[in-house]
């Protein structure tokens, strides 16, 4: 890394840009039910999949991933979140999936593009890229009825070193959570090791954003914390539950402010966030990654 980057990652200076016309998908691919009426989803499929379901989402979920890389390739300064958002979608169509964030309760793009203190939910626009940023593509693609849903960093150029270390920090945060999980334990285990790991860095851990259940639903009524929620959250895991985890961990404080757009959420403090994300099943004797590339 250039010696004569600073040691510090910079307050945020976001501020929202135009957003593009809506992507169109061809009338052959197959929507999720969220799309035929107002409100939220009414989906009310079980947590607990069956293999042939898992196997599904799997195949959803490595869509997701291979669309983020796709996407990530694209990334370096100068280029724009409505590009990267096009791409994406792109991908996604070529694959017979939908983009399932497009038009979810209002959202206008087919991918979450959340830059350096925006938590989650950033809207792509067409603000190019900027040297020194941070930047996380959360992708989840809909195909044969169900969802998988992923996220990851990526770095715009060279960044200072403490947003590289956050950024690493939290995907070995995910991966710590991920290997806590196993039947029979609370689902809450996840945010105490998640939790427990941030804090070694003096990291703040968002709580008001969580995991959640996934699969025929984007989000299913199961809550998966990323902090020590004990006694609260305490249900047991079972085999075959599909669920995502995400953890966000923030430089500064974890509250929080949302943009007129009711959607991109960033830090109040304007310290940089970083967040990644996978789509998990419990198996007899740990976790199945069902959104690897």
């Amino acid at each position: 890394m250039n010696s004569k980057l600073a040691a510090r990652a910079p307050l945020g200076t976001l501020t929202p840009g135009r957003i593009s016309p809506e992507r169109s998908v061809p009338r052959g691919i197959e929507r999720p039910e969220y799309l035929f009426h107002d409100g939220p989803e009414v989906v009310t499929a079980s947590d607990v999949k069956s293999p042939e379901t898992i196997e599904l989402i799997r195949q959803a979920g490595k869509i997701a991933a291979d669309a983020i890389a796709k996407a990530g390739e694209a990334i370096r300064p100068g280029v724009t979140t409505d590009q990267l958002d096009a791409i994406a979608h792109q991908y996604l169509i070529d694959q017979g999936a939908y983009p399932s964030c497009l038009n979810y309760m209002g959202f206008p793009k087919s991918i979450c593009t959340s830059i350096n203190e925006v938590i989650c939910h950033g809207i792509p626009d067409d603000r190019p890229l900027e040297e020194g940023d941070i930047i996380n593509l959360d992708i989840t693609a809909y195909r044969n009825g169900v969802h998988g849903d992923t996220c990851a960093m990526f770095t715009v150029g060279e960044v200072d070193e403490e947003s590289r270390l956050l950024i690493e920090r939290t995907e070995q945060a995910m991966l710590r959570g991920i290997k806590a999980i196993r039947p029979g334990r609370e689902i809450n285990v996840i945010g105490r090791v998640i939790e427990s790991y941030a804090k070694r860095f003096k990291y703040g851990v968002v709580r008001d954003y969580t995991g959640h259940g996934v699969g025929e639903a984007f989000h299913s009524g199961l809550i998966v914390p990323h902090y020590d929620a004990a006694p609260a959250y305490n249900q047991t895991m079972e085999v075959g539950m599909v669920f995502t985890v995400e953890p966000m961990l923030t430089l500064g404080d974890v509250d929080w402010e949302q943009w007129d757009d009711n959607w991109t959420v960033v830090t109040r403090d304007r310290g940089r966030t970083a967040q990644f994300e996978h789509t998990v099943a419990v198996t007899e004797d740990g976790a199945d990654i069902l959104t690897l590339p």
